[in-house]
């Protein structure tokens, strides 16, 4: 693998998309770091300290900012507009006709919906910016600091629409720089900044687990956690890569002299067809009640009891509910993302059948049968391998930064196979092995 690292350095055009991807990925990083006008620095380092990695509601929008969420920099709402923004319009693509229209029309209607998603991006992050910097102002975004109430000393309405301003334009520069690695790099863009801003915060949350662990002083934890990670990096691999092939044969036909058709391909269905999604979907869902109840300060009992139950997440309804909407949502993005009489009608017009299943109707059918079947071990996979560090936490009295597990790995290794892939597609236009040989 390092000798494939070397040749593709080697390689004028692919070191130069790589040097672009890694000098991006600089600016991305420093960006992360740069606070924003009318923020304490102090008071929030002092905050950030105090909270000893305990993020509470706001762990997951930390993650995807790479942590720069909790220290309200220029790039504190990260990519997670975006993603909000895509899922949305992913979803509005099946219930609305003029979006379903857009998507079969190929590459201008991709483009324009990928301008909605830019408008609805920028909307979402005024949203989120107002509603961060309004957080930070009560000092419910350190609940546990004693400077709190400090982060923000210039309440006035100007300081607070500069700070909003500062964090959307972040968020648009997010973007651009996302748009510029698809275009000009290895990868895609999105999805890069989205690992790279999860793979910031390992160091930080491995070297917590080892100060916080008690046996030789803290190393048989680390070194567990290690092992841990590594089995779940290849379990993940191995589902992730696992797919079921429905062999496909097209009828040969003869136009004048030529024939045409004749081949065998398949159709691959992923066991998990709906990647991190769902994951995502659940957490989202379950953050609203939570929410609700710490902006509205209520201690009425349907406040204590979300707060017990909803908030905590080593609690049993909380681990229960988690696991059921995951599994709830991986099935209804599979129905949404994949239309078996679709794909049944576009192989009966060229002249595709599968062996042994009737054209039209009866291969839907089939597919749906098949796609059901499938999706049932997906969703399980997902819901276990999220549930990962609420155990960890219960397990180890870990902090909740618990790296290896849930989200953070499925999109690691979901973009690392990926961003692999295409490099060792590259080198093999070259005549090179590639990464695996």
């Amino acid at each position: 693998m390092l000798t494939a690292f070397a040749r593709a350095f080697k390689t004028p055009d692919l070191r130069k998309k790589l040097l672009f991807t890694l000098g991006i990925i600089v600016v991305y990083r420093l960006g992360t770091h740069i606070p924003i006008p009318g923020v304490d620095y102090k008071s929030v380092q002092e905050c950030v300290d105090q909270a000893s990695g305990n993020q509470g509601l706001f762990g997951l929008v930390n993650m995807f900012s790479g942590g720069a969420l909790l220290q309200i920099t220029v790039f504190a709402l990260g990519i997670m507009p975006y993603i909000t923004a895509s899922i949305i319009l992913q979803l509005l693509t099946v219930v609305i006709p003029r979006l379903e229209a857009l998507k079969k029309e190929g590459q201008a209607g991709t483009a324009k919906i990928t301008q909605y998603t830019r408008y609805l991006t920028i909307a979402l992050a005024i949203l989120q910016g107002t509603g961060l910097v309004a957080t930070a102002r009560s000092g419910a975004l350190f609940s546990g600091c004693t400077v709190a109430g400090q982060i923000v000393p210039d309440r006035s309405i100007f300081t607070t629409v500069v700070m909003v301003i500062c964090m959307t334009a972040g968020t648009a520069v997010v973007m651009w720089l996302g748009e510029l690695v698809t275009d000009r790099g290895i990868g895609n863009g999105m999805s890069i900044l989205m690992f790279i801003s999860i793979a910031a915060t390992f160091p930080s949350a491995l070297w917590a687990i080892k100060t916080s662990g008690k046996l030789a002083d803290g190393w048989i934890e680390f070194g567990t956690v290690i092992l841990v990670g590594l089995a779940m990096v290849g379990l993940v691999v191995f589902v992730e890569q696992a797919q079921r092939r429905i062999p496909v044969q097209y009828a040969k036909r003869m136009i004048g002299r030529r024939s045409y058709g004749g081949t065998s391909t398949y159709i691959p269905l992923k066991v998990n067809q709906a990647g991190v999604i769902p994951v995502i979907f659940a957490s989202s869902l379950l953050y609203i009640p939570a929410l609700i109840v710490q902006f509205s300060n209520s201690k009425a009992g349907w406040a204590t009891w979300i707060t017990k139950n909803l908030a905590d997440t080593a609690a049993t309804p909380h681990i229960i509910l988690y696991f059921f909407l995951i599994v709830f949502f991986a099935f209804f993005y599979v129905a949404i993302s994949f239309n078996p009489e679709e794909v049944a009608d576009n192989m009966k017009k060229y002249g595709g059948f599968i062996p042994g299943i009737r054209a039209g109707r009866p291969t839907a059918e089939y597919l749906s049968y098949v796609l059901n079947r499938i999706t049932w071990p997906g969703s399980l996979y997902l819901g276990l391998i999220a549930l990962v560090p609420t155990m960890a936490l219960a397990g180890f009295g870990a902090n909740q930064n618990f790296p290896f597990g849930g989200t953070s790995i499925l999109i690691i290794v979901g973009v690392g196979l990926e961003t692999v892939k295409q490099i060792e597609s590259q080198l093999q236009q070259r005549n090179y092995e590639g990464f695996l040989r």
